[in-house]
């Protein structure tokens, strides 16, 4: 009896605290929501919650662990509400689809997940991808068996019948078929009712459409109406019994507009976007998600040859540069933006190329970082929890070394990754877990 009860005590003596904290000292803090950062504060971190934020770099108790980012800036974990983690743009992507398996994908989007978030991107909308890879991915990030963000995730996009999304526009007749709702493509009321209640029985957290053609489809039109107003009606309509936002891939106005009335919760790209649908977004509230980093990533390829297929390669051309002017138009009008990059068409782990980009179209340093912070959770609708730095919220924590508001590009250097109340990322260097 002697033994085990001496074996028990050194058990307890090596235990961790049942009160011992994590204090960030943070030199800078941009907390999501104040319009100016705040000098010298302690953030207090508790079983994965902020528990307080005081000025000062405070006293720390027996056991409590300190993160010294005093001379660093301090930040909101960021949020990107454009990812496709289960893919990546390369002269091979065409022909992976026919020659990788689906365990190929889903072990190549635990590498994604990773580098997005040593990228400090905590939080995550992924907008389409086979229906089950980021569902699962999701759920291995949970639980512990993969690192990454956190995930919300559309599965499969919605698209008509031969419309951007539809997995097997381009294919030859013997092998496309008829995909169906199922699939995540549809033709009419009730296939647009069906293909919603199967993304709620395959696990999805939102719905994601194809408003109006696209650019990397197999099609000759990136911007051309795809769905009638009865369809986004009943997808809507269907979307909010079952608690989902919908998102809205659109370049072109007619099907972009369409979308805006049908009552989606954001507009994805919005490349061809004019005043009329602007005074909607806003009279409707609805978010525009501009992925200019797409546009300009797409303009880029269009030049070389053989990256881009031959039908791709003009609407690259065409559509790509054209979101630089409808971001800096519809900035300046007034049109709530949440951040997002559609990354997956450029690299994973390059996300924070996008502050650059919307700041040199006009938007203040400050509104960018609020945009994939406090704008981005607002979308998601998780900004009681998430999206500041705030007593009570979820502690996601990144910090960069110079004053980003100085200095966007800073964002490109993450140096410190905390999701959950958990460092990931401690002197730019990963931790292992």
């Amino acid at each position: 009896m002697r033994t085990w009860i001496l074996v028990i005590a050194a058990l307890l003596a090596f235990a961790p605290r049942a009160d011992a904290r994590t204090i960030v000292h943070a030199g800078r803090l941009i907390d999501g929501v104040a319009s100016a950062p705040r000098e010298r504060v302690s953030i207090v971190v508790d079983e994965g919650r902020i528990v307080e934020v005081v000025a000062g770099f405070v006293n720390t108790g027996a056991g409590d662990e300190v993160v010294d980012l005093s001379d660093h800036t301090v930040l909101p974990g960021l949020m990107d509400m454009h990812t496709h983690l289960a893919f990546e743009l390369s002269r091979t992507s065409y022909m992976d689809e026919f020659v990788m398996n689906p365990t190929d994908v889903a072990i190549r989007s635990t590498h994604y997940a990773r580098l997005t978030l040593m990228a400090g991107f905590t939080t995550v909308r992924d907008l389409g991808d086979d229906g089950m890879t980021t569902v699962a991915l999701r759920k291995a990030i949970a639980t512990g068996f993969a690192v990454g963000p956190r995930i919300y995730t559309a599965g499969k996009s919605i698209a008509t019948t031969g419309g951007h999304a539809d997995p097997t526009s381009g294919w030859c007749q013997a092998l496309a078929g008829d995909p169906g709702p199922r699939e995540g493509v549809v033709s009419g009321v009730d296939d647009a009712r069906k293909a919603v209640r199967q993304r709620y029985k395959d696990g999805a957290d939102l719905i994601k459409i194809t408003a109006t053609g696209g650019v990397l489809s197999m099609a000759s039109s990136g911007d051309n109406a795809q769905f009638s107003d009865d369809e986004l009606a009943a997808i809507v309509a269907t979307g909010k019994d079952y608690g989902f936002g919908v998102a809205a891939h659109a370049h072109g106005a007619e099907g972009m507009l369409r979308a805006v009335n049908a009552g989606v919760a954001s507009i994805e790209h919005g490349t061809y976007m004019n005043d009329e649908i602007m005074r909607a977004m806003k009279k409707k509230g609805t978010y525009y998600v501009p992925t200019i980093l797409a546009g300009v990533t797409v303009a880029e390829l269009s030049k070389e040859e053989n990256y881009l297929p031959a039908v791709v390669r003009p609407k690259a051309a065409r559509i790509g540069p054209q979101i630089k002017d409808t971001f800096t138009k519809a900035y300046k009008s007034g049109v709530k933006i949440a951040f997002g990059t559609d990354t997956g068409v450029s690299k994973h782990g390059e996300n924070a190329r996008e502050f650059e980009l919307m700041v040199e179209c006009g938007m203040p340093p400050m509104t960018a970082i609020q945009a994939a912070t406090m704008e981005a959770a607002r979308l998601l609708r998780i900004d009681d929890r998430l999206g500041s730095i705030e007593k009570g919220k979820i502690a996601d924590l990144v910090a960069v070394k110079e004053d980003p508001l100085a200095n966007i590009s800073t964002l490109k250097d993450i140096r410190f990754v905390m999701k959950d109340g958990v460092v990931y990322k401690l002197d730019g260097a990963a931790v292992a877990r």
